[in-house]
């Protein structure tokens, strides 16, 4: 009897947790097909996946984006990088380019030269990487705390699983989140 109570225990959990990674393989799966856009701040800062040619001309019309800013890095020949350029020149929007990588800290050098870009850049202005998660999760957190100084709290919060970044010790993207704690005292943050 016992044994039998252990079995169907461990039947439950083991559904639970089954049900608890499809709810977040399919909340992570709406996310890319709906190009993992999302509001920072209105009128001001918008993050996304990799924008199509389309993407930015609605993106334009409906939020009047007047920077777009690559986090990937310039790609001379790729198609997706010739249309971001081509649709950006063709619309007036000023396009930027600045590397960074998910499984890499950023230096603080590094960090203020993106921040550079933000302060100099005309908004609204549109911050993308390839799925919207990480590399711009990190970007829009560092705007929020240094640019637009809204805190520790609403800084963190863009580098999060609501947007697709799973925060997890010793995988690539965590390099985000750790970049953002050596930042922080930088930021004006105290040290946690």
């Amino acid at each position: 009897m016992p044994q039998k109570r252990y079995r169907k225990a461990l039947r439950v959990i083991g559904g639970g947790i089954f049900a608890c990674l499809l709810a977040a393989g399919l909340y992570l799966g709406g996310l890319q097909l709906t190009g993992n856009f999302h509001t920072v701040i209105p009128g001001t800062l918008y993050r996304s996946a990799q924008p199509s040619a389309a993407d930015i001309s609605g993106y334009h019309q409906a939020y009047g984006i007047k920077t777009v800013v690559n986090l990937r890095g310039e790609h001379p020949g790729k198609d997706w990088y010739e249309a971001e350029v081509a649709e950006a020149g063709r619309l007036g929007i000023d396009h930027v380019d600045f590397y960074m990588s998910a499984s890499l800290e950023l230096s603080q050098a590094q960090a203020e030269e993106l921040l550079s870009i933000f302060e100099r850049a005309q908004r609204p202005l549109l911050i993308h990487c390839k799925a919207g998660a990480d590399r711009s999760g990190l970007a829009a957190a560092l705007y929020l705390a240094a640019v637009s100084k809204h805190g520790e709290e609403a800084a963190e919060e863009q580098i999060s699983l609501r947007y697709g970044h799973v925060s997890i010790p010793f995988a690539g993207a965590f390099a985000m989140d750790e970049t953002f704690e050596v930042l922080e005292p930088w930021l004006g943050f105290p040290d946690s």
